[in-house]
């Protein structure tokens, strides 16, 4: 009876190392998620003030759009990109996006989930990953005043 008790503990002991390997495994996996890249709004302003080719893709809902924006931007409307609907907003602006190789910044809220969701879905769509940029901090963190519309 005391052997057989062991080998279950053994069993156990085995069986909860491999589950802590894997975890562990799972956890670095984690740890090597994707890497976007962004913009800071610096980089936006100097580019819109000199006019370089590119496209700025909001994705603020209408109202947070209607409050403010950086002037020049594509509205989609699509926020917060979980539904097939908000994708469908995405999609409507793709030819557009694929007219050329030009720069795409993406603007959502806060620059974050949205913003990623977005930048995922339109390599999705075949939008090549080094066109792809989010807008660090996104609209809350613009400090421009003077390139917002309101």
């Amino acid at each position: 009876m005391r052997k057989s008790v062991s080998v279950i503990a053994l069993i156990l002991i085995l069986v909860l190392s491999i589950m802590t390997g894997c975890a562990k495994e799972t956890s670095k996996e984690a740890s090597e998620e994707k890497q976007y890249q962004y913009y800071t709004a610096e980089q936006l302003k100097q580019g819109i003030e000199e006019e370089d080719s590119m496209f700025i893709v909001d994705i603020q809902v209408k109202e947070e759009f209607d409050q403010h924006h950086i002037k020049g931007v594509i509205a989609t409307y699509a926020y917060p990109v979980k539904t097939e609907e908000d994708k469908a907003k995405l999609d409507a602006i793709l030819p557009q996006l694929k007219e050329n190789d030009d720069p795409i910044v993406i603007v959502c809220p806060r620059g974050g989930g949205g913003a990623e969701k977005t930048y995922n879905h339109l390599l999705e769509q075949g939008i090549e990953e080094e066109r792809l940029y989010i807008l660090q901090d996104g609209q809350a963190g613009w400090p421009y005043e003077e390139l917002l519309e309101k």
